[in-house]
């Protein structure tokens, strides 16, 4: 999944889907330092979508706002279910 990041925002919260960029974005309070907002983005998609944390993984974009998130072990279906419950 394409995702862009604002860190240091007010607080953790999965966004809107920007239909320009074809991104998911989200927001986390941690600070884009030592890996601190990467691990943020993956506590808030595992909580908010109440996936494992264990099947997250950021494959690209590591030092960047726009990343790559990879999903194991959900299907493509639970997946969207999850995201349009988390985005109501």
């Amino acid at each position: 999944m394409s995702i862009e990041v604002q860190p240091g925002a007010h607080h953790n919260q999965i966004g809107e889907v920007n239909a320009w960029r074809s991104r998911l974005n989200i927001a986390v309070r941690a600070q884009a330092q030592k890996g601190m907002a990467n691990k943020a983005i993956l506590e808030c998609l595992s909580t908010s979508l109440s996936v494992p944390r264990s099947s997250l993984s950021i494959v690209s974009g590591h030092t960047s706002k726009k990343k790559t998130v990879k999903f194991d072990n959900i299907s493509e279906k639970t997946l969207l279910e999850a995201l349009r419950e988390a985005m109501d």
